[in-house]
């Protein structure tokens, strides 16, 4: 009486394992047992991917097409397994397979649509509103004709200044074969106890020769060199060392004080700028070297040899001049206090400079007066404190020019010119026009205002009153 039940048992949980075994590849086998069926409850969704329809539903389907409506277990084309004798199914295993498999085929044709693939749309995560609105927006692309496309071209990006050579990744040894500038050796040293950097220029090496009139290198010749010390971005508070006469090998072994808060002089950048005097002509800038001293270790100090690289400053500054204008409407005169001058460019080699300043008088074109300061021997940062007073009636005053040349004394030769502007009404720069327009806007009031000199040529170009004087 158990052994049939035992063979059917047997028999049933091989077709189960079976069934799993096969169930991915072999769609019928998984079918004739119920071992993995879905409940009625459950669908069997189908992906978006293609996909064919099974034997036993499209003969389920077409006899849905003859009409009729109940579903038996002979309807079912069922293909038979080949078992092997061991393993074989009772007769009431095998009716109940086939009766629930008749009535899922049912339950599954009742819920499925026509097609036997389900489309399933791709999930869209957003905020749900009334209104759509697209997750990535579409990016507005604006063609540019070839007119906006050079409007926006920048040429002074496109230079071929000397500056433009990126020098932060070259080795002293890389620069000096390249531009053959020479070196520069200094220290710096920050006193925290005093609150000043002191600046120590030792010596230079290995200077090119000056550069002559037609611009070809003098081979016998020897330069005149001397150093330019500042903190930028000012460079109004300069110090320069003495000329050393006929050497490309000078030895400066000069200080330099600084008085700057030590915060201050981490933002600063140390420029030394190597130039060549030449009484004769202009001075040349040979080189320079910029070190940020946000880099170095200021309390420390420490000594450097750097390479020369060029300079965009062809020419050196000539110097600066404070002035006081003052005009008072009732006296009808206009009062001019010189009140100091500093870095002047230097005319001597061995005693500096001996300055002086000459204010001339300009009514329309025509020079009505002159008078001029005391020199100051041996110096490029002269003190002179002195006031002149001229005869302008006001209704005059709009067509008046001052002409300011500061000289070099010189007991032998004619003076040596360093610089010059033009205050008035032909004022040769923005600067000195604004110096004049505050002076009209407050009379009786003295209006003080530094100046930057300018060479001869570019007074002359600019300014009329500039070409009536000598």
């Amino acid at each position: 009486m158990l052994e049939p039940l035992n063979k059917g048992f047997l028999s049933r949980i091989s077709d189960v394992l079976l069934c799993r075994w096969t169930c991915h590849r072999c769609c019928q086998k998984c079918c004739e047992s119920s071992c993995c069926q879905s409940s009625e409850d459950e669908v069997e969704i189908l992906g978006p991917f293609p996909a064919q329809t099974p034997p036993w539903l499209m003969a389920s389907r077409s006899s849905d097409k003859d009409g009729d409506s109940v579903h038996t277990a002979s309807e079912v084309p069922l293909t038979p397994r080949t078992s092997s004798p061991d393993r074989r199914c009772s007769s009431s295993d095998t009716s109940k397979s086939t009766h629930s498999l008749t009535r899922r085929i049912s339950s599954l044709e009742s819920r499925r649509p026509s097609s036997p693939l389900i489309d399933i749309k791709p999930i869209e995560f957003g905020v749900l509103s009334a209104k759509k609105e697209p997750i990535q927006p579409s990016v507005l692309r604006r063609t540019y004709t070839p007119d906006d496309y050079f409007r926006k071209f920048e040429p002074r990006l496109y230079s071929l200044d000397s500056n433009s050579d990126d020098v932060d990744f070259l080795t002293d040894e890389e620069i000096l074969s390249k531009y053959q500038l020479g070196m520069l050796h200094f220290s710096t040293q920050y006193d925290l106890l005093h609150n000043h950097l002191t600046v120590r220029v030792i010596e230079a090496r290995d200077l090119p020769p000056p550069i002559s009139h037609d611009g070809s290198r003098q081979d016998m010749a020897h330069s005149n060199p001397y150093v330019k010390i500042c903190l930028l971005p000012d460079q109004k508070n300069s110090k320069q060392t003495g000329v050393k006469r006929k050497t490309q090998k000078p030895v400066f072994e000069e200080r330099y004080t600084f008085e700057i808060p030590f915060l201050e002089a981490q933002r600063r950048t140390l420029l030394l700028t190597v130039v060549d005097f030449d009484k004769f002509s202009r001075h040349c800038v040979i080189g320079k070297v910029s070190v940020p001293l946000c880099e170095v270790d200021l309390v420390k100090g420490g000594h450097w040899w750097k390479a020369l690289i060029p300079s965009s400053q062809n020419e050196v500054e000539l110097g600066e001049l404070l002035l006081s204008l003052n005009y008072l409407p009732s006296a009808g005169r206009l009062n001019v206090d010189v009140i100091r001058a500093k870095q002047l460019l230097q005319t001597d080699v061995s005693q500096g400079s001996d300055p002086f300043v000459k204010i001339q008088l300009v009514h329309g074109l025509k020079l009505v007066k002159t008078k001029k300061t005391s020199f100051l021997r041996g110096t490029i940062d002269p003190f002179y404190n002195e006031s002149f007073s001229f005869k302008v009636p006001q209704e005059e005053l709009e067509n008046a020019s001052l002409v300011f040349t500061v000289f070099g004394h010189n007991m032998k030769s004619s003076n040596d010119f360093i610089g010059r502007i033009v205050i008035g009404q032909y004022s040769s720069g923005p600067s000195e026009s604004n110096h004049w327009r505050r002076m009209l806007n407050t009379h009786r009031t003295a209006v003080e205002q530094w100046h930057s000199l300018r060479s001869r040529a570019e007074c002359d170009r600019v300014s009329p009153a500039s070409l009536e004087v000598t």
